[in-house]
Order: structure tokens, then sequence, then C-alpha cells
């Protein structure tokens, strides 16, 4: 190591002179150190203050860039000589490297960039402000026949990609992404690509790009949906890992690309499209991959009116109500999930629900009731919620099933995940509001309901409590005596006292709650504690409120209330 202190010093010398026969000496003989003992020699070139002279040979026009710029890239592999190369100013005359003809230049430039850069989300940004991805989009297009130079560009992409469309960064740096024609790119290297390694690597960058809708479009123009169909049609039958794993690669980047708006219509087609022609051979499909991918495909197709009635009309229904029969029994979980996410948005259009009710879905979807995972519990209910909606048959069948009602109320108190509360509250609710159906009531009584409803009321979401409102107003306007003791031990008087004095409380909510105190005062015992409360100040209050359905309703409870007391 005496050796490399004699070169250190002779380095200091000759970087300032620019002699450089005895520069590259020098630096042959730093590489040759690091080579030998990274960390070590690493300590004494900081020791030394010559990194900040490397910034001079980083020019253009310096015969030693290259060298220069490997051995920033050795150093920079340790973690504490990062942050003296920042301090160096060396980021600056790398970037400017990458404007190079020269590959070796380039790629120990970028080799440079990237330890330095490593693991740091600020220093990645800055170079993303200091215009880097246009540059290396540039050199992917130029170089891409040098595997070195391309692998070093794919890397910096994965990291750059994953920093702008994954955390959430600002849109200019996402602009510079979607301004360049990266997709074009990416798309003619994968198609060049047969090693499992380079197509793994460029499947990584294409990830996170395929977050952002213009993106989502070009990889599509670009021709990547049929290199995907093409690599899922190789490797479906395969049992080998690398196969398996590009399956499932490929088939997740597809539904991934299917969730932008654009890309998705323009692979539906008017149902026509190829593409979606041979996403629906995949649900019949003996492999569970292809299965999943195929539902969570036609639930993404299912995003708009005038697709969901297409595919309903087409038999997408009776497909996907197979799929789910193929997984009753100790199913795939995620399978079952997306099943049923494809089945609840293609419940969504009113002309649907009827079509979707007669092919037998409610008792396909019934099915899962048993399920214990909460991913399918939730899709369940949504499911069941979007069916009967203004459906009263469905609604008032569907309230007398005893055995859902009681799921129903077993899965209200399912507090460690809220997702499947709040949807179980809304479907009770729903059960009643749609059927009007006094069986329906009384099934829910008996099983406990009436509680939350009554807490349903007092939810964070408007939307919650204008649903349970509107399902305790009926409650009380058809079967009061049979709940009456239910709403009392609820406390529903007080919430209601509660929800009229509350100045954040919308119009709606204070509308519907005055509807219901009148509804309730043929109860005796709930009459009485109204008239406990003092509603008529609360209530007066309100004639004078800016909303004037508000407005009238609280003259008209006030009327109620007076002659009642």
């Amino acid at each position: 190591m005496d050796n490399l202190s004699d070169t250190l010093k002779k380095l200091k010398i000759t970087a300032v002179d620019k002699t450089e026969d005895s520069l590259e000496g020098c630096l042959d003989c730093l590489l040759q150190a690091l080579a030998q003992n990274n960390t070590e020699t690493s300590e004494k070139i900081q020791a030394s203050g010559i990194l900040q002279l490397f910034a001079s040979l980083l020019t253009p026009q310096s015969s030693c860039k290259a060298k220069v710029a490997n051995i920033i890239a050795e150093v920079a592999k340790n973690e504490f000589m990062r942050i003296p190369c920042v301090d160096a100013g060396l980021i600056s005359p790398l970037v400017q490297l990458l404007n190079s003809k020269d590959q070796e230049v380039l790629l120990q430039t970028g080799r440079a960039l990237g330890n330095i850069c490593y693991d740091s989300h600020s220093l990645q940004a800055q170079l993303i402000n200091m215009g880097v991805i246009p540059t290396l989009v540039k050199l992917l297009g130029i170089h891409c026949q040098n595997a070195a130079l391309t692998e070093m560009c794919l890397v910096a992409f994965g990291n750059l990609a994953e920093l702008v469309f994954l955390f959430y960064f600002t849109e200019s740096s996402k602009e510079q992404f979607a301004s360049t024609n990266i997709a074009e790119e990416l798309v003619k290297l994968f198609k060049k690509q047969i090693e499992h390694d380079k197509r793994e690597m460029i499947f990584e960058v294409l990830a996170p790009l395929a977050e952002n809708d213009a993106i989502k479009l070009q990889l599509v123009e670009a021709g990547l949906v049929e290199c995907l169909l093409e690599i899922v049609q190789q490797k479906v039958d395969s049992d080998k890992e690398d196969d398996i794993t590009e399956l499932k690669t490929g088939s997740d980047l597809m539904v991934l690309l299917l969730l932008g708006d654009e890309s998705m219509q323009k692979l539906f087609e008017g149902g026509k499209g190829s593409v979606f022609q041979r996403v629906l051979s995949w649900i019949p499909s003996n492999n569970h991959q292809l299965q999943l991918a195929g539902a969570l495909a036609i639930a993404n197709f299912a995003r708009n009116d005038a697709n969901c009635i297409h595919m309903v009309d087409n038999g997408i229904v009776e497909k996907l109500m197979d799929l789910l029969d193929r997984h009753v029994e100790d199913g795939n979980v995620t399978v079952q999930h997306a099943a049923l996410s494809a089945l609840r948005n293609l419940a969504i259009p009113v002309i649907n629900k009827a079509k979707m009710l007669s092919a037998g879905v409610t008792e396909a979807v019934l099915k899962f009731l048993k399920s214990e995972m909460p991913p399918v519990q939730f899709k369940l209910l949504g499911t069941l919620r979007m069916l009967i909606d203004a459906q009263a048959e469905a609604a008032e069948q569907l309230g007398k099933n005893v055995k859902l009602v009681e799921r129903l109320v077993e899965w209200c108190e399912a507090k460690d995940h809220a997702g499947v509360m709040g949807e179980s509250n809304r479907l009770l609710s729903a059960l009643i509001r749609h059927s009007k159906s006094k069986d329906v009531i009384k099934t829910i009584v008996q099983s406990g309901g009436i509680k939350h409803l009554v807490t349903m009321a007092t939810s964070e979401h408007v939307i919650m409590q204008n649903e349970a409102l509107v399902a305790l107003a009926l409650i009380a306007a058809l079967e009061l005596g049979t709940a009456e003791k239910d709403l009392e031990s609820a406390k529903l008087v007080q919430i209601l006292h509660r929800l009229l004095a509350d100045e954040r409380s919308a119009p709606e909510i204070k509308y519907n709650s005055m509807v219901l105190i009148c509804a309730l005062m043929g109860s005796e015992c709930l009459h009485k504690e109204v008239q406990d409360l003092a509603f008529l100040d609360v209530v007066s209050k309100l004639r004078s409120h800016e909303n004037k359905s508000v407005a009238q309703q609280a003259s008209l409870t006030e009327q109620r209330l007076t002659v009642e007391s």
C-alpha cells in the first residue's frame, strides 16, 4: 500500500498539469489497487483529497475520462464514499458525459452515477431534475446492440421509474418519461430478447412505467400486448420455474395495462378485439394464473356501461359462474376474489341486473357465504348489493334468507376488517330500502340487525348515514311494533338528537333524521324519549336553515311534535 500512497501523491501533481502518460499510469495503478482491496483503497483515496480533482478530469476533452469514471464507479460501491463523491461535485460532470459517443465512457459513467445514487431517492431525484431520462432513452435506442450499455440503461430506468411512479413524484418528472419514446424502445428491445433474465429485467422497468396512463397507451400502441400474449401461449403448459414466473409476470402486466381507460378501450375494440377474445379464453383454462388474469381483465374491461352490457349479452356471466363453481370447495382465493370483482362491475348497469339475476348469479355468489377470507367476503357483499339495486323481488328474496342475514349481522361486527363491516351494513340497509318488505324487516329484527343500522347512522360517510336513516324510516313506517325495543336499546332517539344539533351534519342527514323522528312518534316508549330530549328546541332552529327542504321539513316536524306533546 506504500505504492498506493506514492501513486496518489503523483496523481495529485499530474492531475493538475495534465501530463497524459503519467496520468494514465497512475489511474491504472489505482484501478489495480481497487481490484485487490476496494474498501481500503477507497479509504485512502478519500483521505488523500484526490476526489476533488476528479471533476476536472471528467471533461469531454479529457482522454482519461473513462478510467476516472471507472474509478468513481468502483469507490462508490462503498456506502461511505457516496456522499464524498457528491461533495466533490462529481455528479454534474458525470451527467454531461452521458452525451458522449464513446461506449466505454458511457458505460463507466452510467456505473458511476448508478453507484453514487444507489438507494438514495434524493440523489436519484436530482438526476431526474438534471434531465437524464430523455438522455438514457436516446442511449438505449442508439446502443441497443451493446449488451452492457443496454443493461446499464435498464437498471437506471428501473430505479428511476420506480421512484417516479411508485413514490408519488411530481407530474413534471412523470412527463419526462411520457414525453420520450421509451415505450417504443423497450418493446423493441423486449421483442429481441430470448433469455429469461434479460426479459425479467425489462419487465422490472415496464411494471412501474405501466402505472402511468399515458405510458400504458404508448405501450399498447408499441405492440407490448401482442408480446405478452405470445409469452402466455408459449409458457402456459410449462412446469419450469422460470416459465411459470414469466407467465405470471406477463399476465399481471397485461392486466395492469387494462387499468388505463384509453388503453383498455383500445384493446376492447367494441368486444371484437383479438386481445379481448384471447383474454376470454383464459377463464376456462386449467391454469390458476390465467384464470386469475382473465377474471381481473374482465373486471377491468367492465369499467363502463357499454362494455358491461356487451359482455353480459355475449355470455360472460356464465363463464364467470362456471369459474366460480370450480373454486367453491378449497378454491383459490385470488381467483374467487377476481371473479366476484368482475361480476360486481358487470352488475352496475341497470339493464344488466335482471339478466344476471335470471342467470342465477345470486345463487352462485351465495355459495361463498361460508368463506372466512375478508377479500372474498367484501366482493361477495358488493356484488349482492349491486344486483338488488332497484330490484324489489330479488331484495325481498335475499332479505328473507335467514342464513344470509345472520351472516351479515356477524360481519357487521368485523372490526378488524372495515371494508367488510361497511359493506355488510350497506347490504342490510339495501335489503330493506329496495324490498320495502315487512318480512325482510322481521328477519333483520329477529337476527339482531337493528343495532347495526342505528350505528351506521353515525358513520363518518354521509352516503352510509343516509342509507341507514332511510332504512330506519322504512322500519318505523312498516314494522315499528316489531322493532321498537331494539330501536330503544340502540339509543336511536339520542343519536337523532345529536345529528340534528350538530352543525356539521349534511342537509340530507338533518332532513331524513326529522322524517324518522315523525315516524317514531307511533311508538309510546320512543315518543316519550323524544319529548324528554326537548327536540322542539333543536327542530325550531332548523326552520331558518339555508336548505329549503330542511327548513320545510323542520316546520312539518315542529307541527307534529307540538300536536303530539
